[in-house]
């Protein structure tokens, strides 16, 4: 099975190339397909070592000056990915590996709301080095180390390095980015954040 999720503004797209996981600015998203002849992917199975792994609740990232609760974002009835509700909230999708988990975790936000600037608005500013720390249900706090930040045409997302990699203690931060041209849907690319995990504190 292969998840088609599309939300108005900008897109991600899977390993095969179709739209997937999206982090618009728009709250409303477009009716997907699902194509029940293709197996599931890896970033989209909950495996019973991730089910250990403490959940996400808070992210950090003193650089921009973001401190903000987690909402958590899977799919809804019509097979669309929830995105966070509020402007100013990022969202873990838990439909992969949980942030200190082994393999890629993803948090997405958006970058703008019709009140200005949300949660994510800073994202593209970030550079190596910065730190990103993530909250979670036992009380522990992990924190990454940001290694580059990207920004992608829509067409050209790479879905196997933002979801699919399963070597490594990675989290990546998504937003939408690049130019905006309402008549083609909204903004033209995506802004990814690279980051490695560093350690875990209590």
């Amino acid at each position: 099975m292969v998840l088609v999720l599309v939300a108005a503004g900008c897109l991600l797209r899977w390993a095969d190339g179709s739209p997937v996981v999206p982090a618009s600015t728009a709250a409303s998203t477009v009716a997907p397909t699902l194509d029940p002849t293709l197996d599931p992917t890896p970033a989209a199975t909950v495996t019973p070592v991730q089910a250990t792994v403490p959940r996400p609740v808070r992210l950090d990232i003193p650089a921009i000056s973001v401190s903000t609760s987690l909402e958590r974002l899977g799919l809804q009835a019509d097979g669309t990915v929830e995105v966070p509700r509020i402007a100013d909230n990022a969202g873990w999708f838990q439909l992969g590996t949980p942030p200190g988990g082994a393999g890629s975790s993803v948090i997405l936000g958006h970058v703008d709301s019709t009140d200005g600037p949300a949660v994510f608005a800073g994202l593209k500013d970030l550079r190596a080095g910065h730190e990103v720390r993530v909250g979670r249900t036992d009380g522990s706090t992990v924190t990454f180390r940001v290694v580059s930040v990207e920004t992608y045409p829509n067409a050209e997302f790479p879905a196997d390095e933002v979801y699919g990699r399963l070597d490594g203690r990675r989290l990546n931060l998504v937003t939408c980015g690049g130019a905006y041209d309402s008549s083609k849907g909204g903004y033209q690319s995506n802004v990814v954040v690279y980051t490695r995990q560093l350690d875990v504190t209590r």
